[in-house]
């Protein structure tokens, strides 16, 4: 009888056993390439929603916004006599807790003015949005922010939260903004914009609630 020779498996399909054997490796963070299609994605699905659901979500972002900006100002107006001999405490304190209001918006599908301003001109520029809809969106969305803000700060005045350090805080943040010149103040605004939109660009990066939060 002819002897069945037991053929050696080759380097290659050693190599493939191996591969197929191995465990799917997940990134818990997107690369670039892919957080930059993901934020286009959401411009452009953004752009498909109806204007009444978009306002309503625009509503929300601002009183988010307002949430975490009394926030900021309780805690930090709060320990204004601790910081006199050294302003930078209050103002770490002050920026510690100011990303709560994104991280609320962004973790309930708010629609806010400053992240639109970003992810609809992507979804435009990859072609998966019309041009209108950059000043349709940035509209709604500037006019839900300022109506949800406008609503919790109504809140915060009827319950008498806005008195003391808050007060105080609020008032010096008031007068540091509109007594500065025009240009100034909108070359701040460009700033400070830009590291929103990079905020929601990490965010969309990020996989995991840990992820975001950080």
């Amino acid at each position: 009888l002819p002897l069945r020779l037991q053929q050696t498996p080759t380097p290659i399909a050693q190599s493939r056993t191996y591969r197929a054997s191995m465990p799917e490796i997940v990134s818990l963070c997107k690369g670039p390439k892919q957080a930059y299609e993901a934020f286009a994605d959401k411009g452009a699905e953004l752009s498909r929603k109806p204007i009444p659901k978009i306002f309503h979500q625009a509503v929300l972002a601002g009183v988010y916004k307002g949430f975490g900006g009394m926030l900021c100002l309780t805690v930090a107006g709060g320990i204004a006599h601790a910081s006199k001999d050294n302003p930078t405490l209050q103002n770490f304190v002050f920026a510690a807790l100011l990303p709560v209001n994104l991280f609320l918006t962004l973790s309930t599908g708010g629609v806010l003015f400053t992240g639109a301003s970003a992810i609809v001109p992507a979804a435009v520029y990859e072609k998966k949005a019309h041009w209108s809809s950059i000043p349709k969106i940035i509209a709604i969305s500037w006019v839900g922010n300022l109506v949800g803000a406008v609503i919790l700060a109504l809140s915060v005045h009827y319950c008498d939260m806005n008195i003391g350090g808050t007060a105080e805080l609020a008032k010096e943040i008031t007068y540091n903004k509109c007594s500065k010149d025009f240009v100034i103040t909108f070359i701040k605004g460009v700033g400070c914009n830009w590291l929103v939109c990079m905020a929601v660009f990490l965010c969309g990066q990020a996989q995991d609630m840990a992820g975001k939060m950080v």
